[in-house]
């Protein structure tokens, strides 16, 4: 930009009158803030805060790096911050290596608030956790939006112990189904998801089966009917999933012998299978004692 000394000197004979007084800048600085506090959207400021390191005022960075400096998790939790200092927040995060490899809303606030101001940080992340974060209906249609709009970056997502309900993961199928999403592991403990959203779900995954290696849908309800399509997932030549987690899943006999008849048809990827909650006395206890005698059983873990 024309503030750069050196960009000046180069133009000094094309400029009738260079304009490098430091008064000018701090006018243009204080000018830039201005209109970083006018514009509430973190997105559309990154610009403006880049105008600014090149004036070299951090100041909006600075009053947010304090709660930044903290090591402990919740640093934003009771603080209020203004538009402007959201909007240094994502800057500075945006410029960070260490949080677009891993996000977790947790270390700043498990807010709604908190998710909707940082979007533009978490759709530009790779891991991202949002486990137990009381993510409601619209934060959840805003975060899917979101990771939609740049799907290709994510590859692993938890969001365990929110509740999305059916609605929510129907939502999340429409992110999983599009061919540029490459998401590697994707958690969704007790979330509330029944049998249509696990069909949804499931449809979804085998739509684009050949990314995903974890999935962990522990403490919810697919019923026999879910768990069945979840077992049709497996026997897709293409599914590459390696951890399979349902404890506590409410699985029948049904489900079960459907998910164990899936296992020996393609056996050669899942080493992990965790079926947590099936009492001894089930039924489908002495399928999966079977399952482990067969020969082309690749499971190492069976919990």
């Amino acid at each position: 930009g024309l503030s750069l000394e050196s960009n000046q000197t180069l133009l000094q004979g094309l400029l009738r009158k260079t304009v490098s007084s430091s008064d000018i800048n701090q006018e243009t600085a204080a000018y830039i803030k201005q209109k970083i506090r006018e514009n509430p959207s973190p997105e559309k400021s990154i610009n403006l805060f880049h105008c600014l390191n090149e004036l070299n005022d951090r100041s909006l960075e600075q009053e947010v790096q304090t709660y930044l400096n903290r090591r402990d998790y919740n640093r934003l939790s009771g603080v209020s911050l203004s538009a402007a200092q959201w909007s240094a927040l994502v800057f500075v995060l945006l410029n960070s290596e260490e949080e677009l490899d891993e996000f977790n809303l947790s270390k700043y606030d498990r807010s709604e608030e908190c998710l909707l101001r940082l979007l533009p940080v978490i759709k530009a992340s790779r891991k991202i956790n949002l486990s137990n974060c009381f993510i409601t209906q619209k934060g959840w249609s805003a975060l899917i939006s979101a990771l939609r709009s740049n799907p290709s970056h994510l590859t692993e997502l938890n969001l365990s112990r929110n509740e999305p309900g059916d609605s929510g993961v129907k939502l999340l199928s429409a992110l999983l189904e599009d061919p540029h999403c490459k998401l590697e592991k994707l958690q969704l403990v007790n979330c509330s998801i029944g049998e249509e959203g696990c069909a949804a779900l499931i449809s979804a995954l085998r739509s684009n089966p050949s990314h995903l290696t974890e999935l962990n849908l522990s403490f919810n309800k697919p019923g026999d009917s879910g768990v069945k399509l979840l077992s049709a997932l497996l026997e897709d030549p293409h599914c590459k999933l390696k951890k399979l987690r349902l404890s506590y899943s409410s699985i029948g006999e049904e489900g079960c012998a459907a998910l164990i008849s899936a296992l020996r048809s393609n056996p050669s990827h899942l080493t992990e299978l965790d079926l947590r909650g099936i009492k001894p006395e089930d039924p489908g206890v002495k399928l999966l004692s079977a399952l482990l005698k067969d020969p082309h059983c690749k499971l190492k873990k069976l919990l």
